[in-house]
């Protein structure tokens, strides 16, 4: 497990050998380390993690949103959720590098607006594309301008994942928010 915490980008975390809570464990250190022990920003910005339905910073709600995937799959109490990610997670530590590396040529770095359905109104989003990788970071810039909102990072394994990106590039804006 503490391997996992040497993996330096573009190397994938090792986790299919590892029981439920072990792999749980590797990758909240894995996050701990690029999260909650050391500041991370964008362009000069601090990124934040979204806040919860009391205003409060909520870094377990992050972690098991970069982990997991939504599912139409209900489990044994009938709930619909999400579930866990083995592309996002063994992932997780290329977000800091993302961050870090923007500017980087492999990495686009785009805003768009773009129909929030869950807030019913337009939202900027701003992407970190890496095309050869196929992964993506995403940042919602706070209201004030001053920060980041991480919102989400994953790889594009799916067919018409590329599509979709491809779609926004073409509706970006003219800077990035």
């Amino acid at each position: 497990m503490p391997a996992n915490l040497l993996k330096v980008y573009s190397a994938l975390l090792e986790l299919s050998h590892l029981t439920e809570n072990d792999r749980k464990s590797s990758l909240k250190r894995v996050f701990r380390r690029d999260f909650e022990e050391s500041d991370r920003d964008f362009l000069g910005k601090p990124i934040r993690p979204t806040k919860n339905i009391n205003g409060d910073i909520d870094l377990d709600n992050l972690f098991h949103h970069l982990i997991t995937v939504g599912s139409t799959i209900e489990d044994v109490q009938g709930n619909v959720g999400r579930i866990f990610d083995l592309y996002r997670s063994e992932r997780l530590h290329w977000v800091k590098f993302h961050l870090e590396n923007s500017h980087l040529e492999e990495i686009q770095v785009f805003s768009t607006e773009e129909r929030d359905e869950k807030k019913r109104r337009n939202v900027n989003r701003t992407y970190l594309y890496n095309k050869t990788e196929k992964y993506v970071v995403v940042l919602e810039p706070q209201r004030s301008g001053l920060d980041y909102y991480l919102l989400s990072a994953y790889y594009l394994n799916k067919e018409y994942s590329i599509k979709q990106m491809n779609k926004k590039i073409k509706r970006k804006l003219s800077q990035i928010l």
